[in-house]
């Protein structure tokens, strides 16, 4: 569900406190008193990738280049919460394209990976997610997505696996159609 308008933090906040009394917590105690407020203001900012649109993420950072040379950018520090159970996953992002004329300002593929980390989300998703996007913002020859990252949701409940770690990957345009050009990205990355 796509929003643009801002969450009711109050609204929230109160919620948070009929959930932490049904935990069998007394809201009121000094450690407590104001967690719903801190964790209302919190998930607002852990969603706030619904409240943002690619255009101004992007911002016009689109820049003609006579290059069609592959960008890369590696190592992009992402945190996201599982739709699944509200908790956390991180790990880094790393997207590689091959320009066709523009390239787009550096600091907005971390934006892009930011915009929709930012959301109740699953890895794979949010994997083609950001390879579409770039895709459709840069009108690159291909795109590549690897995103490796570990799940509270496996860690810390359920399984209990400590040391898992996911991978996931998204390839588009000459990045699926050359083995060459992909083989390229996964070395270089």
């Amino acid at each position: 569900m796509k929003r643009n308008n801002e969450p009711d933090i109050g609204k929230i906040a109160s919620l948070v406190r009929e959930l932490i009394v049904e935990l069998g917590e007394d809201v009121s105690r000094e450690g407590l008193a104001k967690t719903p407020e801190r964790v209302a203001k919190s998930l607002a900012y852990l969603t706030r990738g619904y409240r943002q649109n690619i255009k101004s993420v992007v911002n016009k950072a689109l820049f003609k280049s006579g290059t069609n040379h592959m960008v890369i950018l590696k190592d992009i520090e992402l945190y996201s919460l599982c739709e699944h159970h509200m908790l956390p996953f991180f790990g880094k992002c790393a997207i590689g394209y091959v320009a066709n004329g523009k390239v787009l300002g550096v600091s907005k593929l971390a934006r892009i990976v930011d915009m929709y980390a930012r959301r109740l989300q699953i890895q794979e998703r949010m994997t083609e997610q950001i390879a579409d996007a770039v895709m459709a913002e840069t009108g690159a020859e291909g795109v590549g997505v690897v995103i490796k990252a570990k799940h509270l949701c496996m860690m810390m409940r359920g399984v209990g696996k400590q040391n898992s770690e996911m991978t996931t990957s998204a390839v588009l345009g000459s990045f699926r159609s050359d083995v060459k050009t992909r083989q390229e990205f996964l070395s270089l990355i």
